[in-house]
């Protein structure tokens, strides 16, 4: 699946999620609350990781596939908030690190 198609399944799923929490909470998330919810997905992350690695207990009904799925949909839906072409900077950060990299 290419990023593009990514994005789109991504923002269709944030506009359910709009839905539900206007019907549920009276009021959708903004980009900030995305932000938020992201470090959480990324501190569950962690956690996985760590149960992988033997450190923790697996926690119950989560796994590092679904986390690692979960925070790219947050990053992709939060670059998607903040007009941010995903696809591109992607490119030109791995070309830079790629400069930066072989200039060492």
């Amino acid at each position: 699946m290419e990023l593009s198609e990514i994005a789109r399944r991504a923002m269709s799923i944030h506009d359910l999620y709009d839905r539900l929490n206007a019907a549920q909470r009276g009021r959708t998330w903004t980009r900030q609350d995305f932000v938020l919810g992201f470090t959480g997905d990324v501190g569950d992350l962690a956690k996985l990781a760590q149960a992988a690695d033997g450190i923790r207990p697996v926690p119950a009904g989560r796994d590092l596939g679904h986390e690692l799925a979960d925070c790219l949909w947050s990053v992709v839906v939060i670059a998607e908030l903040y007009g941010v072409d995903l696809e591109a900077a992607f490119v030109t950060t791995m070309a830079q690190l790629e400069e930066s990299i072989n200039g060492q």
